[in-house]
This record gives C-alpha cells, sequence and structure tokens, in this order.
C-alpha cells in the first residue's frame, strides 16, 4: 500500500516538473516569436501566460491591443449634440458625435446611414483662418479596422470622395472643416456631373437657406434602390470598391427642416441620382415626400416635429 501511494507521489511530481517546464518554454517561445518574428516590443501585447506545450499544442499567440480596441470617437459638448439632434434621431446604429456634427455608420457598406448637422449663417460664413487646402482626408480610426474605409479604396476607383456634412457647412473653425474630411463622412460619388455639380448646387441652396432662416436642420446619407432588369424583376445592385469593399450608393438623400425666427417649420426633401446629370436640372426636379425617403432608407427623419405641424413641406403650404 506504502509502495502504490509512493509511486503516485513520484508520478504527480514528475508531472509537475513537467508542466512547469512546458509553461517556462511555452512563454519563452511567446517572448521569442515577438523579439524575433514581430520586431515589436512586448509592453504592446497582452500579458497572456505561456502555454504548456503537449504533442501538436502550441505557445498562445499574442494579441495586438490596437487591432481589437477601438480609438475613442471625438467626444464634443452634450448641448452641441443636443442641438443637432434637436428633432430626434433618425436611427440609432453605431452613432458617431464630431464637434460640429452627427452620424450613424453602416459597417456592412464602409460609409455611413446618415448624417445630422444644424447650420446657422455663422456657421456656413466665410471664415479667414479657414483653408480647406490644409485639410486631408483620413480612415475613421473609431471604426473597427474591419469595417472602415481607407483612402487606397478609393484610388483609381473612378469615383470622387463625395462628403455627405459639407465642408462648406462648417467654417467656423478649421477643426471642424477637418473632421468633415472622416471616411466615415464620405461615400463614393461620381465625380463630374454630380458631385462636383449638381450635388455641389444642392449643398449651396442649402447653405443660402441661412440666410432666410434662423436655424437649418439637414439629415444626409445614400440609399441603394431596386432597379427593374430584363426579366422584369426588380433588384437592388450597387458596386463595391478597394479591398475594403466601400459600397456605391445609386444614389442619395437629404432632408431638410428650416426653422423662422417665430418657431415655424418647413420641411424639404430631395433624392438625387448618383451619375452625371446636366447642369440645367432644376433642383426642385429632385424633390420627393419626405416618407418616400424613410421608407426607402429605413429611417424616420425628425420624429420629434408632428408632420401635420409643418408649415411647408417641399415650398407647398401643408
Amino acid at each position: 500500500m506504502r509502495y502504490q501511494i509512493k509511486s503516485v507521489v513520484n508520478k504527480l511530481i514528475i508531472f509537475s516538473g513537467i508542466s512547469g517546464i512546458s509553461f517556462y518554454v511555452g512563454r519563452k517561445s511567446v517572448q521569442s516569436s515577438i523579439d524575433n518574428n514581430c520586431n515589436v516590443s512586448p509592453l504592446k501585447y497582452f500579458n497572456k501566460p505561456g502555454l504548456p506545450i503537449y504533442a501538436t499544442v502550441s505557445a498562445a499567440v499574442p494579441v495586438l491591443r490596437n487591432e481589437i480596441i477601438d480609438k475613442p470617437a471625438i467626444i464634443p459638448t452634450e448641448n452641441r449634440i443636443a442641438t443637432i439632434m434637436k428633432y430626434g434621431f433618425p436611427g440609432l446604429d453605431n452613432i458617431r458625435s464630431f464637434d460640429d456634427y452627427v452620424l450613424s455608420y453602416d459597417r456592412k457598406t464602409r460609409t455611413a446611414h446618415w448624417v445630422f448637422e444644424h447650420l446657422t449663417s455663422e456657421h456656413v460664413k466665410h471664415n479667414n483662418e479657414v483653408d480647406r487646402a490644409k485639410c486631408d482626408f483620413k480612415p475613421d480610426e473609431s471604426i473597427h479596422p474591419f469595417f472602415r474605409a481607407d483612402n487606397t479604396d478609393y484610388k483609381k476607383s473612378g469615383y470622387d470622395r463625395g462628403h455627405l456634412a459639407a465642408a462648406g457647412n462648417h467654417k467656423k473653425s478649421q477643426n471642424h472643416v477637418q473632421q468633415t474630411f472622416y471616411l466615415s463622412n464620405i461615400s463614393p460619388q461620381v465625380g463630374v456631373g454630380f458631385n462636383r455639380d449638381s450635388w455641389n448646387r444642392l449643398e449651396s441652396y442649402v447653405r443660402k437657406l441661412t440666410k432666410v432662416y434662423q436655424n437649418v436642420y439637414v439629415c444626409t446619407g445614400p440609399l441603394y434602390l431596386p432597379r427593374k432588369e430584363t426579366d422584369g424583376k426588380l433588384y437592388v445592385k450597387y458596386e463595391v470598391i478597394g479591398t475594403n469593399n466601400v459600397a456605391v450608393p445609386t444614389h442619395f438623400f437629404k432632408v431638410v427642416v428650416c426653422e423662422t425666427k417665430d418657431g415655424k417649420l418647413e420641411m424639404e426633401s430631395y433624392v438625387m441620382p448618383n451619375e452625371k446629370i446636366s447642369d440645367d436640372t432644376p433642383l426642385e426636379s429632385f424633390r420627393v415626400p419626405p416618407e418616400s425617403v424613410e421608407r426607402a432608407a429605413g429611417l424616420l427623419f425628425f420624429d420629434k416635429i408632428n408632420r401635420k405641424m409643418l408649415n411647408k413641406v417641399n415650398g407647398k403650404k401643408v
């Protein structure tokens, strides 16, 4: 009996020794992999214990911190967010708040669901201290690397990097303009005839509304609308660009609410195809009922406003 107990104890001691050695070897294997292969300081890695090496089981693979932890989004003052979103959020998916606009990000398409702005004459007037030429397009590092767009996606794609929150709407400071160049606020747009022309005309028109109205609230975003194919069926099809498969919208929408000094509200809504548009096409021809945009986008715009209380919709008395 004593011999059996002694034999078991000896086996446990031997097994423990092997485990301890394996633990040490596993830990050294991780360290060696970092030092020799990755050429990265081990301080950038999580401290993971080495795992025992039995048969084909190898040491744990170290994980870089910045591969799994997003950088924090820019956090503006609460009062500014409350002002921008005064009349409600169209949706609550992946909200990102910047100093002068708010967006909801679509991880699948690598562009925004919607972008919201609040404009006044102070926001859009000329500012000598602001220079758009000093701004650079940048990936939004608050988005996980799996789901964000990169400048290389647009290179040789044939599309412009088109703003949703227009740079010209945020002239109060250089930083405000620079933040509109994050790629989370950008969508692939046809250049000549759209981004540089008709879409730009619509953006300019919205800015001019601040000369008439005290406050202008703007929601902008992409649409992916169905088209009828030769077989008579409707299909939703869109191109993707780059290694990150950034979606190219078929259309873009812009829904605007204007607030008069006496508190009256007027709404306008537009949908434009992402294609070359003749310069002589009037903007009014792109006006559509707000409800049609909501159905197409799966969003509810300005849901804190009772539509019956609107003074005008698309220029017509309600």
